[in-house]
């Protein structure tokens, strides 16, 4: 019987160093944890939330559920591309996010607190990463962080209208 010999992969050589890469790819990781804390937070609110603003906020909560959907394919991928694994369990995420899951079914205004809080934390997560992508020179990596940034802040900005008298 032949045995197969193995396939010799080429050392990944993109002009940013290993350990720079690495470091990358846990503050990713960080992202791709609060991204994924906020999508299942907002798919939650959809699915439960009651009252006089019932359709618009199921209807507004659905947009940005799918968004953040999107966006977590391509922060794995980014991840991946930096030559390290994507986390991709619940006990992973829980360890990496910054944003706390809420107990409970709140109210419609209180889910929308709590939606504005989580946004506003996946941005300062996203934000804390350009010193290292700069210095390393990963443009892709910070073109990655400054849409998420703008997502986040846009759509804290439409959560936080709701809130005023």
């Amino acid at each position: 019987m032949k045995t197969k010999k193995p396939v010799k992969v080429a050392k990944l050589d993109i002009g940013i160093a290993d350990k720079d890469r690495a470091a990358i790819a846990q503050g990713l990781s960080g992202l791709l944890a609060d991204s994924y804390t906020l999508y299942q937070m907002t798919h939650n609110f959809h699915w439960n939330v009651t009252g006089p603003m019932f359709n618009t906020l199921h209807l507004m909560f659905m947009g940005q559920y799918t968004e953040q959907w999107n966006a977590l394919d391509l922060i794995a991928e980014r991840i991946r591309a930096l030559g390290h694994p994507a986390p991709g369990t619940y006990k992973e995420f829980v360890k990496l996010a910054t944003i706390k899951e809420v107990d409970g079914q709140p109210k419609a205004l209180d889910m929308v607190r709590h939606l504005v809080a989580a946004q506003e934390a996946t941005a300062r997560t996203a934000r804390k990463l350009f010193p290292l992508v700069e210095k390393a020179n990963d443009q892709p990596s910070a073109d990655l962080l400054t849409q998420r940034i703008e997502v986040h802040e846009k759509t804290a900005w439409m959560l936080r209208s709701l809130l005023e008298e």
